[in-house]
């Protein structure tokens, strides 16, 4: 009844409860607790009355995610700062050993990831698949935390796993990302110095990335920065031969 209340946002029935003797420390299945579900969806009410009853702050379910954790990833900014503002260790991270900053990054909320940064969480730390921060702000599309991570000092040419930079990571953006915001995010890093031509570890640049997703958009504009459509990757394969699109292919095939 005490996480029905919580996600409902029932503070009535939630003071009821605790009154009763119910316990702020109690776990769902997955291991998480009522704070947890309050700040996952974002009320305020819920949380202050959690925290004022003692709820741990730091408490992790199952997979490592805390009630800040949850906060970050759907982007409510008032009750991050809310936890911040109670000691929430903004270190700790949720599933695959994402962070709370890596998940705001992601989710684009550049306040949160300040908020995170400006308390200590660590703007290059890795997870498990060796994605930081800014792979995940790339990838989605999101300019403006891209633009504060730059500004952190961090190299736009670096290497993550499999010798990815982060311009391939916005080359190669889900298809759920729309080409205007990629444009942004890969026009933003080459006139910050990215290397329009660096290979992966399979010989892959980040036009030969964006022709097999299927971005002629950002193939395009790869293209008009003087990306190189004669390169072939490591099983001799160019631009051209990987993407499906008839007249992306024309595009990228070279004139001589």
């Amino acid at each position: 009844m005490l996480f029905s209340a919580a996600d409902t946002n029932c503070t009535g029935l939630a003071t009821a409860l605790l009154n009763s003797g119910a316990s702020v420390d109690a776990r769902d299945r997955v291991g998480a607790r009522p704070l947890s579900h309050a700040a996952r969806f974002g009320h305020m009410e819920m949380v202050d009355l959690l925290l004022s009853r003692g709820a741990p702050i730091d408490a992790r379910n199952l997979s490592g995610a805390t009630a800040l954790y949850f906060a970050a990833e759907r982007g409510h900014a008032a009750v991050v700062h809310r936890l911040i503002e109670h000691g929430a260790n903004v270190k700790l991270t949720g599933r695959s050993g994402i962070s709370p900053v890596a998940a705001a990054a992601y989710a684009g909320n550049d306040a949160i990831v300040e908020a995170l940064i400006a308390q200590g969480a660590d703007e290059r730390l890795p997870d498990d698949t060796g994605k930081p921060p800014m792979v995940y702000a790339a990838a989605a599309g999101h300019v403006d935390v891209v633009k504060r991570l730059l500004s952190r000092n961090i190299d736009v040419n670096a290497r993550y796993a499999n010798d990815l930079t982060v311009l391939m990571w916005a080359a190669g953006a889900d298809e759920k990302v729309g080409d205007a915001d990629t444009a942004k995010v890969v026009t933003y890093l080459l006139e910050a110095g990215a290397h329009i031509d660096d290979r992966d570890a399979r010989g892959r640049t980040a036009l030969m990335i964006a022709a097999e997703g299927g971005r002629e958009a950002v193939a395009a504009l790869l293209l008009a920065r003087g990306a190189d459509p004669s390169l072939r990757d490591n099983s001799g394969k160019r631009a051209a031969d990987l993407t499906r699109l008839t007249s992306l292919r024309e595009r990228l095939t070279p004139t001589h």
